[in-house]
Order: C-alpha cells, then sequence, then structure tokens
C-alpha cells in the first residue's frame, strides 16, 4: 500500500508512503491517491486533508521515472494517456477539491512533488524543505500542470526562472514567492498543517466548500466572470444551516453588545 490513511476526528492524513523511493510517485501511487480523495470526498464527516510523504527526506520526488520510462518514451499518444493526463487528473482533483488539501512539505518536493504543492489551496513547509522543477534536465517541460500553475503563483518571469533552469529554491524562498504559506521547524510540520486545518473547520462547511470553489474556478477569469462565479457560490450557501446560524450568532452578540 503507497498512501497511508490514518483519520483523528475530522481530518484525514494522507502520507505518500514510499520512502526508500523518496515518495516518488510511480503510476499504483496516483491512481491510489486519487482514490483515497474520492472516498474521503464521500465522506461528510471528514471535514479537511492533510497530504505529506513518509520520513524526513522527501515529500515526493517527484514522477517516478525508471516506472514510468517506457510510457514517456513509447510516443506522443502513449505519453499523453498514461503519464500526463494521469499527472493531470491528480493536480485537477487536489486543486479543485471540495475540502481543504493542506500539504505538508518535509523534504524534498521536486517535479510531480511540486506541481502537487502548487496545485493544493494550501500548503506549510519543514525548515529544510526544497522545492525544484527539475524536468527540464529530462528533455521536457513540467507534465502535470506546473508550466501553467508556477507562473499563475509567482510571476511569469520568477516562474520561468525556477522551471528554465530546475534550480532548487529553500522553504524561506518558497514562502516569498508564495508556493507555501509557511515554514516550521520539522518537528512542527504536522502539528502546523493541523493548526491551519482546525482553523478552518471551526467553520460551516458549506461555508469552506463555497470559499474553495469560489476561489479554484475563478482565479484565472477576467474579474467580471470570477464575480459571476462568487455570486453563484455566495448566493448558494443562503439556504443553509451555516448561514442560518452564522446570522443567529452575530445577531445574538450584536444583541448582547447593546
Amino acid at each position: 500500500m503507497t498512501i497511508r490513511s490514518e483519520r483523528d476526528q475530522h481530518v484525514v492524513t494522507l502520507t505518500i508512503d514510499r520512502e526508500k523511493k523518496l515518495n516518488a510517485l510511480d503510476y499504483p501511487t496516483i491512481d491510489a491517491l486519487l482514490a483515497e480523495l474520492d472516498r474521503i470526498d464521500a465522506d461528510d464527516t471528514v471535514r479537511a486533508v492533510i497530504l505529506t510523504g513518509a520520513g524526513q527526506r522527501a515529500f515526493s520526488a517527484g514522477a517516478d521515472i525508471p516506472s514510468l520510462a517506457a510510457g514517456i518514451a513509447g510516443g506522443p499518444e502513449r505519453a499523453l494517456r498514461e503519464f500526463v493526463r494521469r499527472g493531470h487528473a491528480l493536480t485537477r482533483r487536489i486543486e479543485e477539491f471540495p475540502k481543504p488539501v493542506i500539504v505538508a512539505v518535509n523534504g524534498l518536493a521536486y517535479g510531480g512533488g511540486c506541481e502537487v504543492a502548487e496545485a493544493a489551496p494550501l500548503a506549510v513547509a519543514a525548515e529544510h524543505a526544497t522545492f525544484a522543477k527539475p524536468e527540464i534536465s529530462l528533455g521536457f517541460p513540467p507534465p502535470f500542470g506546473g508550466s501553467q500553475r508556477l507562473p499563475r503563483h509567482v510571476g511569469r518571469k520568477r516562474g520561468l526562472e525556477l522551471i528554465l533552469t530546475g534550480d532548487p529554491v529553500p522553504a524561506a524562498r518558497a514562502a516569498e514567492l508564495g508556493l507555501v504559506n509557511s515554514v516550521v521547524p520539522a518537528a512542527e510540520l504536522l502539528d502546523a498543517a493541523r493548526d491551519l486545518a482546525d482553523r478552518i473547520i471551526r467553520h460551516a462547511p458549506t461555508a469552506v466548500a463555497a470559499c474553495l470553489r469560489a476561489v479554484s474556478r475563478s482565479i484565472n477569469l477576467p474579474i467580471d466572470e470570477g464575480l459571476a462565479v462568487e455570486a453563484a457560490a455566495s448566493t448558494a450557501t443562503a439556504p443553509t444551516e451555516g448561514v442560518r446560524d452564522g446570522l443567529r450568532r452575530f445577531l445574538d452578540r450584536t444583541a448582547d453588545a447593546r
């Protein structure tokens, strides 16, 4: 089993469990991670996901190139079908997941591992973590969405510098660029990710899902189209219990303050 799942109340921690391979992503691992996300999506009692890697050396060193080489070298159609589409399916699923996915980067986040971190709505990194886009050294561009998401996160010129050089950047620089929300000592990484999850799931699940949907669906749209997405997400929450409870608490506090 390449994905380990542990639950603590309303939060599930998924661990890529291929430590000897630096948690590299082969086809079975990608498929197993997608299956776990499907299971979590269907369970209304799970409110947030923390995604990390086994050990302290790597979150994920990226695609498991030796195991994927045949598909990559098998011609454009096979590479697209077996390699690129699988990677796109994973990062898109994480990016559009209706519950917050918090990546806890516990070491190397290279290639596909970096692309997973880019796709996740939130990320926390250990101080020793590093990020890199080394695909260019293998002769191809980032294949799991990194050529699109990274420049949108950090800007065209900074994104291209990382993509075209393949040079690694430390966690502190990743935080400056906006790839991660915060950097903490390694021993505090999972606690920091859990604290972030807890600060989110104290709010109504319908509100959290609506916020995620509004941002993920509109971030690359023109402002007028984005505002339409926001309006739809906001009005859809109107009849929910979360809105009724939130308004009641607000009105009660207002009355008490008088």
